[in-house]
């Protein structure tokens, strides 16, 4: 039998620091954008505050608390037999307000610690530099409107760059760096305070942000080889994926072109070092200017990343109006991307639609266009887990979910596609991006929390953790 995975495949989980870290003012933390995002224990999106509102319910104060239970996590982990851990550092630990003088060195022994102890357990981290937290006083000045910005990243992934040498081998330079092109990543990708729906959310601001963003991770490319020429970067993408509804040309065309400005563009300008020129028609067609200085083009040309990483958890269709309106499909949505469900899919609970085979088709599509090794870094199925009298949580209906995706996974490596990692979200339970409510769980390890952040926050291994433990040891040979 020939075997597709290779001996250093990373098998591992993912998580987020202000989805799961907790500790928002510990060892002299500084506030960010997510920690002043209220939370509805009951229902609806998070809701943007001036400040930490007495009275207000904040998830991301406490989360999960893996700031003080890490080595817990780690030691489950390792009993899991992952390979490799996909984390972020938070960027208010290391300057608590984006612009400080000096780093914060209680902030920095934090994350030694957590490295120091991943390698000892032989697990490999993955380290997101900047995941939908950006500094809460930097969004108050603007956050990423501005080009001060690049300035005080690079000041603070130098630092880390530095510190960290030799024990991290994979940064990703921003999570989900598309999602900026969409209204909900103004505040959370963008780090500029504005409210969900203000009429200055606009195409034109967001895209420029965004173009600040693509110099800061080129540039932090480039001081990544000078600093630590043993490490790699890599750009990250959330892939959402849309099929034409029909085999009308209309609805061909829009899907192609939806696709290309949804998860291509941004891939594009990072890994091929320019703004293609569908993009260029965007703009103008949409009356948006970038505001492009001299010597961005050159940054952007000579800082390309040398992995790509995504996540993938749904696709769905797109069509013109009149040809949905006829066929009479309903909607689908998810946190970041909406559209016309699927016929041939299952949903979740949360309506995502179901679909691994999307996952070959988009492997596919991504090896053939730039080449380069990818990392699946965001991948599972949400649900509403259920802890019974004995602490078991039988989730086969997350294992069939995983099990159908490492199957499209295979035969996208059959097909030649080189992956080298795959880190299902996520390690442990924790809060929703959207939310900031437990409930929706994506963990292997079930953590005693609810909506409110009640419960002992003791963790509890899944029928799923015993499944991915299994497929780790075998090499993805028994799912």
């Amino acid at each position: 039998m020939t075997q597709i995975f290779g001996k250093d495949f990373l098998w591992g989980a993912s998580s987020a620091a202000n989805q799961c870290e907790g500790g928002y003012r510990d060892d002299n933390k500084g506030l960010s954008v997510a920690d002043i995002l209220a939370s509805d224990p009951d229902k609806g999106f998070r809701i943007e505050t001036d400040k930490v509102e007495e009275g207000r319910f904040y998830a991301s104060h406490k989360a999960v608390d893996t700031y003080h239970r890490i080595h817990e996590d780690i030691a489950l982990m390792e009993e899991m037999g992952l390979r490799a851990y996909r984390m972020s550092i938070a960027w208010t630990r290391i300057f608590p307000n984006g612009d400080d003088e000096e780093p914060n060195e209680a902030g920095l022994a934090y994350y030694d610690r957590v490295f120091d102890d991943l390698k000892v357990k032989g697990i490999e981290p993955v380290v997101t530099l900047s995941h939908y937290e950006p500094p809460l006083h930097l969004a108050e000045l603007g956050g990423w409107s501005g080009r001060r910005m690049i300035e005080y990243y690079l000041r603070y992934v130098k630092t880390v760059f530095r510190r960290y040498k030799g024990k991290v081998k994979y940064y990703i330079t921003f999570n989900e760096i598309n999602c900026l092109q969409v209204p909900f990543g103004v505040m959370t990708a963008g780090g500029m305070k504005m409210g969900f729906r203000d009429k200055a959310n606009t195409e034109q601001l967001r895209y420029n942000a965004l173009h600040h963003q693509f110099v800061a991770s080129a540039l932090a490319v480039k001081a990544l080889r000078e600093i630590d020429p043993e490490a790699k970067a890599g750009c990250m993408i959330a892939s959402m994926l849309q099929y034409p509804l029909t085999a009308h040309p209309t609805d061909q065309i829009l899907a192609y072109r939806h696709n290309q400005m949804s998860y291509l563009f941004a891939s594009d300008v990072m890994i091929r070092g320019r703004y293609p020129g569908y993009a260029k028609r965007y703009f103008r067609e949409h009356e948006i200017t970038i505001h492009m200085l001299e010597g961005d083009e050159e940054i952007l040309a000579s800082g390309c990343v040398e992995f790509y990483s995504g996540s993938y958890y749904m696709t769905n269709c797109i069509s013109t109006e009149e040809n949905a309106k006829t066929i009479g499909i309903g909607e689908t949505s998810g946190n970041l991307v909406s559209g016309l469900a699927n016929p041939y899919l299952k949903a979740s609970q949360w309506g995502w639609q179901i679909d691994p085979q999307g996952l070959r088709l988009l492997l596919n599509q991504i090896y053939d266009r730039y080449g380069l090794p990818i990392m699946i870094v965001e991948n599972g199925l949400g649900a509403r887990d259920e802890l019974t009298v004995d602490h078991r949580i039988h989730d086969q209906y997350r294992i069939d979910y995983l099990r159908d995706h490492v199957k499209s996974l295979k035969e996208a490596m059959l097909d030649g596609v080189e992956v080298i990692g795959y880190m299902p979200w996520s390690a442990m339970d924790l809060i929703a991006l959207s939310t900031g409510n437990i409930e929706k769980r994506y963990g292997f390890i079930y953590v005693d929390l609810d909506n409110r952040g009640n419960g002992t926050g003791d963790r509890y291994p899944k029928d799923s953790f015993y499944w991915y433990k299994n497929v780790i040891a075998s090499n993805g040979e028994e799912l």
